[in-house]
């Protein structure tokens, strides 16, 4: 499909959608580009989801990973930052539909709204085992945490302050190993000596994974590090083990081929992404099928099938790279991937703007991060030389001056540096407030009140 003659002294028309990793990053690309660029989000913030676990346990406050979309474009009137949310598609008409009844009509679209949680066919956990995408997710998550150890000091019964002290992280991969090791550490550092009834260091953190290890994206090796460092912090480690329930009091799993209870009243779900629901109803315009994730196959340039003025990137693409030698190979579903997505894309627009054919995505791997918690981490890099692995102190140092660099645009690099030296020093984590008063919700009722935020 040709893209349709645009009328004399009339710019062509970029909309984007998202305002993620690579919806940001494709505006910031085509900058200079004689486009006018359009970017819609249901949120006003880029959020750096990488540290939203630090928000969620209280380490950060929000305002330290997000910033909002209109203050990143400030001063570039080529950019126009709606909030809105997007309800379909009329490519025919190259027109987007928004919820409330407005359309946005466009000459080239960039798709990039993200992932959701997947609970694997079983959506009723969600109230009991909220996930973490979201700064929603995350006041959600951290108000149950707290309020835990709130409602355990009232109990008189040993037995509900045990099950109250239990937290269940379910799903072994960044995010839940990243949540495992600092719930920990709020229990055993940060939390004693504030309570006179329980002792919240006697809190159970528990990891639950189907799989056989840990971090599955990493190498054996490291993954086997891992394990060993979230088990010294304090973390009991169930591999093997199948979530088969999950009720307000806890869950059922199965391991060994026998089925075990856990009585939690925190549970966290790090298990499953699928792609936002955005990608179906693109699907359903375009005529084509999406995976099981259900994200929306793609050209080698990122393109939708059958439109090359639709681009599909981050999590909602099932992309391939396309190396110049050996076969393509799926492209993994972390932020540098949806950055460098957001860029090939902006890449190949430009290129249809010059009357050039378009190039195929390549992605660079430039490795992986993990940390597990206080001075524990695993590194895997890639290196013209070969793979560079490390953990321990030096990977957790590493981790952290990484995460800092790549705040860039964000106004409080320093912030976030003088925050965590405080908290290293003093194991105290300031940004333990909750919005709501005692009994909203239930003792640690799944209220989703803004967190007051500083």
């Amino acid at each position: 499909m040709d893209p349709t003659p645009l009328q004399p002294g009339r710019r062509p028309h970029v909309l984007i959608i998202g305002g993620g990793f690579g919806g940001i990053w494709a505006a910031k690309a085509l900058h200079k580009t004689p486009v006018d660029i359009t970017v819609v989000d249901r949120t006003n913030h880029h959020l750096f989801q990488p540290l939203l676990y630090q928000v969620a346990t209280a380490g950060l406050p929000a305002p330290s990973i997000a910033a909002p979309i209109r203050q990143m474009f400030r001063g570039d009137e080529q950019v126009t930052t709606l909030m809105a949310e997007v309800s379909g598609f009329d490519l025919a008409a190259r027109q987007v539909r928004l919820a409330d009844g407005g359309r946005i009509d466009y000459d080239h679209l960039i798709v990039a709204a993200g992932a959701t949680h997947s609970y694997f066919g079983n959506d009723a956990w969600a109230e009991h085992a909220p996930g973490l995408k979201t700064l929603s997710d995350a006041f959600s998550i951290r108000r149950r945490a707290l309020l835990a150890f709130e409602a355990a000091e009232r109990a008189d019964d040993p037995v509900r302050q045990r099950d109250l002290m239990t937290f269940v992280v379910i799903g072994a991969g960044p995010t839940g190993v990243e949540m495992a090791g600092t719930l920990v550490e709020i229990a055993r550092h940060t939390l004693p000596g504030e309570f006179r009834r329980i002792q919240p260091a006697q809190a159970r953190v528990l990891l639950v994974e189907g799989g056989g290890r840990v971090l599955q994206a990493m190498p054996p090796g490291l993954s086997e590090k891992a394990r060993q460092q979230l088990e010294r912090l304090g973390v009991e480690v169930l591999l093997d083990t199948k979530v088969t329930a999950i009720d307000a009091d806890g869950l059922w799993v199965e391991r060994g081929g026998q089925r075990e209870r856990i009585d939690s009243h925190s549970i966290i779900w790090a298990a499953g992404v699928a792609a936002s629901p955005l990608a179906r109803m693109l699907g359903e315009a375009a005529g084509v099928a999406c995976d099981r994730a259900g994200r929306v196959p793609v050209e080698p340039d990122l393109s939708l099938r059958g439109h090359p003025e639709v681009s599909v990137i981050g999590d909602m693409a099932a992309a391939r790279s396309h190396p110049k030698k050996g076969a393509p190979t799926a492209v993994p579903g972390v932020s540098p991937a949806a950055k460098q997505m957001g860029q090939c894309a902006a890449r190949n627009l430009q290129r249809r703007l010059a009357g050039q054919p378009t190039e195929a995505f390549v992605y660079r791997d430039y490795g992986n991060l993990a940390t597990i918690g206080r001075r524990a981490a695993v590194v895997d890099l890639s290196s013209p030389l070969g793979p560079i692995r490390f953990s321990g102190f030096f990977a957790w140092l590493f981790w952290l001056i990484a995460h800092v660099y790549f705040l860039i645009g964000f106004r409080n690099r320093i912030a976030v540096l003088m925050d965590w030296a405080w908290a290293y020093f003093t194991y105290e984590r300031h940004a333990r407030v909750v919005a709501g008063e005692a009994g909203a919700g239930g003792p640690i009722g799944p209220v989703r009140d803004p967190a007051v935020e500083g």
